[in-house]
């Protein structure tokens, strides 16, 4: 921001130093940023300089914080650029003591207002020195106060932020429990929602299959609106999903890259704490929805919804892709075509083939590779896992959650590795590095013990492997056509044709990805 005083436009120049912190302490007085700007410009009028720039800051000035306008403002008053830096006061410029005030005395003019200090003059230096010395040494009492408190504060399971959407705290104790105090811009028919039952709807929502972009879609379709009273972003819904506190857990926020995934708060004993009384946790959400959630949020965890009663679903809907953009590609009439093209995007390739032609060209493929397979390809071991879970949803469930929750452990685990490698176990978040690398060994202990207790078995897919899957598929309904392919086709990708009317030729324009098996355990058997 540049300005200038008027009566001193033929004068020397000088910048503003302007500062205030986010937050300010309880009892401290700060001067705003307008306030300190004008007693600035007085200076520099009264004292013949013309106002070259203002540096305007609104965060704190101790060691660990990043301050690209001071740096800036020093770089140009050390190397000449402007004769004089003004500051309101010692405490607004630095909060790091002597190392941040020695190298400007007799180097580069720094007025500090307040104390009518001037870094050129001789007789100042000590007293800046001291001063400097002074705002230091304040700031560390007052930031070892301010932990030691905070400390007692979440070792007593008080929350000592904002109430997160949906939960609310009681004021003597802080401590939280469900907001069920009507959510007054939602109206559903003649019923008003409440902020947890909103809360409540995401976290089933989501571990039922739905995204966190579709569940935006729909809270923004039907009216609800988010915290701040404005729409729902997946990103929003997401924040919600991951967070502990949900289930009654306190927790701190890292800092840094992850400030926005929040992890439970460990006291001195490695424990975590709890922010409900106990009386409330079996209120709040359970762990395993919770954690179901956060599996399907992740990827970790797939819910097929794609089985729907009264409703035909084509042999290849939802695994047909344009190489060209990457897009689905969808049946329009006799043909399936890029969807991204179908909607007015730009698709460079768009890829377009005729319906009877591909599904003829992937089945046999299909057909042709179970048949060829031999008999520990893992291929097999993929398609027994998906024919188990046709015939036998309610065994196959429990088994996928098992899997879910396996990769969620490996993931967690893998994430401590990196955090760890990355030094985030460092300075105040040292204590927690212990008691996250046994939660994760833990739980991935409890989640291949659960598996192992879960194992599959022998199923018999003689069927698949025999040369009968094409003629098992001619004779199924539309929806199990579409789950046969999918026992051993995870996506197929098509090419856009060399010009119109030209043969279709499936092995120059068609890529199979063949299915993976989940466990790598799983086992099928022959009939004999």
């Amino acid at each position: 921001m540049n300005g200038n005083n008027g009566a001193a436009d033929t004068g020397p120049f000088v910048d503003l130093l302007l500062r205030k912190s986010k937050v300010v302490r309880e009892g401290e007085r700060a001067l705003s940023i307008r306030a300190q700007e004008e007693r600035g410009r007085a200076w520099a009028e009264e004292n013949g300089y013309c106002v070259r720039r203002v540096w305007k800051e609104n965060l704190s000035a101790w060691s660990d914080v990043k301050r690209p306008k001071y740096d800036a403002a020093m770089s140009a008053v050390l190397n000449g650029e402007v004769p004089c830096l003004w500051v309101y006061a010692l405490d607004r410029f630095s909060r790091k003591g002597a190392e941040a005030v020695v190298p400007i005395l007799g180097k580069a003019r720094v007025i500090f207002d307040y104390e009518r200090l001037d870094s050129m003059d001789e007789r100042d230096r000590r007293w800046i020195i001291d001063r400097a010395e002074n705002a230091r040494e304040y700031s560390q009492r007052l930031s070892y106060n301010v932990r030691s408190t905070k400390n007692r504060q979440r070792n007593e399971g008080r929350w000592l932020a904002k109430a997160p959407f949906g939960l609310t705290a009681n004021p003597d104790t802080r401590r939280l429990s469900p907001d069920h105090t009507p959510y007054l811009c939602i109206v559903k028919g003649s019923k008003e929602l409440s902020r947890w039952e909103v809360v409540t709807r995401i976290f089933n929502e989501i571990s039922g299959g739905t995204s966190s972009r579709a569940l935006a879609r729909k809270f923004n379709q039907e009216g609800i609106k988010s915290s701040t009273g404005k729409f729902w972003r997946a990103d929003s819904i997401r924040a919600i999903v991951i967070h502990p506190v949900y289930e009654g857990w306190l927790t701190v926020s890292p800092g840094g890259k992850s400030h926005k995934s929040p992890v439970a708060y460990v006291d001195g004993k490695g424990e975590r704490m709890r922010c409900v009384e106990r009386d409330m946790v079996a209120d709040m959400i359970p762990a395993d929805v919770a954690a179901r959630a956060r599996r399907v949020l992740s990827g970790n965890q797939i819910v097929d919804n794609t089985r729907v009663e009264g409703r035909a679903v084509h042999a290849l809907s939802g695994k047909l892709r344009c190489v060209s953009c990457g897009h689905a590609m969808v049946l329009d009439g006799k043909s399936y075509n890029c969807q991204h093209r179908a909607a007015g995007g730009a698709c460079p390739g768009p890829a377009s083939v005729w319906r009877p032609a591909i599904e003829r060209y992937v089945v046999e493929a299909w057909s042709a590779r179970l048949h060829a397979a031999e008999d520990h390809d893992p291929l097999l071991i993929a398609a027994a896992e998906r024919w188990h879970a046709l015939t036998r949803p309610d065994e196959s469930g429990v088994i996928k959650e098992a899997q879910a929750e396996l990769l969620a452990a490996v993931a967690q685990l893998d994430k401590f590795h990196a955090d760890d490698a990355s030094g985030w176990y460092t300075g105040r978040s040292a204590k927690y590095r212990v008691p996250h690398k046994v939660a994760a060994e833990k739980r991935l202990d409890a989640a291949e013990d659960r598996l192992s207790e879960l194992t599959v078995g022998r199923v018999d897919i003689t069927w698949l492997i025999e040369g009968r899957a094409a003629e098992v598929w001619q004779n199924a309904d539309p929806q199990m056509r579409r789950d046969l392919l999918g026992l051993a086709i995870d996506s197929v990708t098509v090419t856009k044709s060399p010009g119109q009317g030209k043969r279709f030729k499936g092995d120059e324009r068609v890529t199979i990805v063949w299915a993976k098996p989940e466990s790598g355990t799983g086992e099928f058997e022959q009939a004999a």
